[in-house]
């Protein structure tokens, strides 16, 4: 998604939340490094968790964008505004919106980025951080006698919250972590305050999910069908978005779905998918090739038999037959010309 190879931290600070107490640890001065280890370990902890993240999401606000607390703060360190004195407001931003009591104590980095790529254009970026959880690493010292001891610290394995602001044209270009969110959505909903951004990297993610959506679970109500009839048309969807450039949604329906009936009842499931996702649906844009191929591992063409069996289906449908033996046994038949 975002290309990192040639991107340079530029400022970094660290603060700290402490939701027992509700205090906040406040730094006065930036952290400064010097050789390109640390910063190599730097991109490689708060920038390489981003690289494969394939929903982009930008700053939204009910009434006025300008209300939005993140966006304001944001916009103020990319023109140059005190960056100091901002990160401490966004941290007691963060503050303020952690009222929840199952809300841990972390970490709270700001850095500020430069040279981050994204569809081959280079965007300055802010990454905010919050590490709740640490990982427990070994240090080993000493010239003569070796010594060891255990340590805590942030690794690049996992991040708990998180988001990277990129300044493409207003509101900006998010991506976010939440690997902590089963107790509450604070961060994204009331920290961030996002929305879908309407890009072909959304366009192509909803609708990759709105067709397994439809195939797994409207296509099997409103029709009589097997399991694998569901697995070729899922496998049919995935091939169109593979082997086209662009999708348009009228082509797309008689390419893919091709009678009346399965048209209409996809055309009624689109209409309640948009507005139960709140994503307005277009009927044409460009696909995206790295959303695909993330979304394409979750569209599953494996038919589990009991426990004894799993079939893998990825091409003609009409190789294999379902039916009924004269003692009520279920069998499949497969048709082919070798034998691997």
């Amino acid at each position: 998604m975002i290309q990192i190879e040639a991107a340079t931290v530029s400022k970094l600070i660290l603060h700290r939340i402490n939701t027992e107490d509700d205090t906040l640890q406040l730094s006065n001065a930036m952290f400064h490094f010097d050789d390109a280890e640390q910063e190599a370990a730097l991109n490689k902890i708060f920038l390489k968790p981003f690289v494969n993240n394939a929903t982009t999401l930008e700053f939204k606000h009910d009434i006025n964008l300008d209300l939005n607390v993140l966006f304001t703060l944001s916009k103020a360190i990319y023109n140059d505004e005190d960056f100091i004195a901002n990160s401490k407001n966004i941290c007691k931003h963060l503050q303020a919106v952690s009222k929840h009591p199952n809300i841990k104590s972390g970490d709270v980095f700001v850095l500020q980025f430069d040279d981050i790529i994204l569809n081959n254009n280079m965007y300055k970026g802010i990454g905010i951080y919050k590490i709740e959880n640490k990982e427990t690493f070994i240090e080993t010292s000493g010239k003569k006698d070796v010594a060891l001891s255990f340590k805590k610290g942030i690794g690049s394995k996992r991040l708990d919250k998180a988001c990277l602001i990129l300044f493409t044209d207003e509101p900006y270009t998010i991506f976010l972590i939440d690997n902590v969110s089963g107790e509450t959505d604070y961060w994204q909903n009331e920290f961030v305050k996002i929305g879908f951004k309407k890009d072909n990297i959304n366009n192509t993610n909803q609708y990759l999910s709105l067709t397994k959506n439809f195939i797994t679970q409207q296509y099997p109500e409103d029709f009589e069908t097997t399991k694998a009839d569901q697995i070729d048309l899922l496998n049919r969807s995935v091939e169109y978005f593979k082997t086209h450039e662009t999708f348009e949604k009228a082509g797309f329906e008689q390419e893919v779905l091709h009678h009346e009936n399965l048209i209409n009842s996809f055309q009624k499931f689109n209409k309640e998918y948009a507005k139960e996702n709140e994503f307005e649906l277009t009927d044409g844009f460009e696909i995206s090739a790295q959303a695909v191929k993330k979304q394409a591992r979750v569209f599953k063409s494996v038919l589990k038999l009991d426990k004894n069996f799993h079939v893998y289906i990825h091409g003609n449908r009409e190789l294999i037959e379902q039916g009924i033996d004269a003692d009520g046994r279920k069998y499949y038949k497969l048709y082919f010309e070798n034998e691997a």
